[in-house]
């Protein structure tokens, strides 16, 4: 069964054709390489497979698809200017893609997407985890940033939001 036709990204035509195709480095993917008869532009498209359609639970309680792009997107802005190999964090997004089609379940939340990617960030680099926290946790003091890198530095489990505040209220500072 055939597919919509692949459109080339400099001239728009749908008349595109595959030169090469290959399993991508981490083998969850196939490479292709395509070329544009109408204005020769060359380009690599990726395939892989997505085992159902996940719906994201905003905090808003919006529904959204799941993005791997917009994830990947997030992950790049954590990771601006840092010595991370690109096939590092294409691994990590496929190991919390993998499982959240795993998990049986068809929407969720994005807290739990965002606890996946601490994790996964939590073994990648340290730099990209404090900033990815700092924004998921809303970070609002520098006591903020002295807490995740304390945690960081033990090798402890990251409190989510929800534990924070009862943390704030029981001391008072809520």
């Amino acid at each position: 069964m055939m597919g919509r036709p692949m459109r080339c990204p400099y001239c728009g035509s749908s008349d595109t054709q595959v030169k090469d195709s290959r399993p991508a480095e981490d083998s969850s993917s196939i490479r292709r390489r395509r070329v544009c008869p109408s204005c020769g532009g060359r380009f690599t498209t990726f395939e892989r497979v997505q085992l159902r359609e996940l719906v994201v639970i905003k905090k808003s309680g919006r529904r959204a698809p799941f993005d791997r792009d917009k994830l990947m997107r997030s992950l790049q802005i954590a990771l601006r200017k840092r010595p991370v190999e690109q096939e590092r964090v294409e691994r990590m997004v496929n190991g919390v893609v993998r499982q959240l089609e795993s998990s049986g379940e068809a929407e969720i939340d994005s807290a739990r997407i965002g606890e996946l990617v601490i994790e996964g960030l939590r073994s990648l680099d340290d730099v990209a985890y404090v900033r990815f926290a700092s924004v998921y946790r809303d970070f609002r003091e520098a006591r903020d940033f002295h807490t995740a890198i304390d945690e960081l530095a033990s090798g402890a489990s990251a409190p989510n939001a929800q534990d924070s505040e009862k943390a704030d209220a029981a001391s008072g500072d809520a």
